[in-house]
């Protein structure tokens, strides 16, 4: 699954099917496309994570917004140090605890190996859950710039991998040495999808993505993803602080992480659609 954001943020992030973690073994320069977002993708985490979060977002006339959230993750059994016990796909499930004109409202995602991954939204003020269907995934998560799939993960097998630069590099914004990378293209085998085109930037040392450019149909880069802050937790490389900027809406969406934790001991259990509305009494 590709996990642009939220996941990808609690162990350094993005836009190849990855879900977040950083080795600590060096990488093979001689890869391939597919194999480099295959190693994204593989990247252990843990068995499952915990973590609150702030998010801010800024409109058009850089008014912003203030939210707190939670979220919660468990690693399926396909996934290299998963629980003997795991479900057979990721379980991720998010809320919203601040303002009170949102608390209460929460995401729920259950993945699926082989078959389609099933996504609900519980909101309070209708006092039922929706589940979000296939088309809306590249719509906004709650009115910020992220999309339900990029919280949510998207089918490595639904897109093509090219490398565009082989030595690529990045350099930490808050400051440090140049680390190389690779620039990787995710192309979406539907031409029609709303974002069919992302080119991330991809950490030789550690397979981490730590930035992104998304193109829209007209090929135009509409959305840029950039980690600020990138820190081991436990081992565990995690983007504390990153943003998500709009440039057609002139829009931004900025997330940091207060604490996380891993390896806490959740169970399929805690990612039930019960568990989901439960957060709003």
């Amino acid at each position: 699954m590709l996990r642009i954001v939220l996941l990808t943020l609690i162990s350094a992030p993005l836009l190849i099917d990855g879900r977040t973690t950083l080795m600590t073994i060096a990488a093979p320069q001689q890869l391939s496309a597919e194999a480099i977002a295959r190693r994204v993708q593989d990247r252990n985490t843990g068995r499952d994570a915990q973590t609150t979060m702030r998010m801010k977002l800024f409109d058009r006339q850089g008014r912003s917004r203030e939210r707190a959230l939670t979220m919660v993750s468990l690693r399926g059994r396909e996934n290299p140090g998963a629980a003997p016990n795991a479900p057979d796909g990721d379980r991720l499930l998010l809320r919203f605890t601040y303002p009170s004109d949102i608390r209460g409202t929460g995401f729920l995602v259950w993945e699926h190996p082989s078959s389609d991954d099933e996504r609900f939204l519980y909101l309070p003020s209708l006092g039922r859950v929706r589940r979000i269907a296939g088309a809306e995934t590249q719509e906004s998560f709650v009115g910020s710039d992220f999309t339900y799939e990029d919280i949510g993960g998207r089918e490595f097998d639904e897109y093509t991998y090219s490398i565009v630069d082989e030595n690529a590099s990045w350099t930490p914004p808050s400051g440090g040495s140049a680390r190389p990378a690779w620039r990787l293209e995710s192309r979406r085998k539907d031409a029609a999808a709303q974002f069919p085109r992302v080119v991330s930037t991809v950490l030789k040392d550690s397979f981490v993505v730590v930035g992104a450019d998304i193109y829209n149909r007209r090929n135009e880069k509409q959305k840029v993803y950039t980690v600020r802050r990138l820190e081991q937790v436990e081992a565990i490389w995690t983007a504390m602080d990153a943003e998500m900027t709009n440039a057609l809406e002139k829009s931004k969406t900025e997330l940091t992480i207060e604490r996380a934790d891993y390896n806490v001991g959740l169970k399929e259990a805690d990612f039930s659609r019960r568990e989901l509305e439960r957060g709003a009494r």
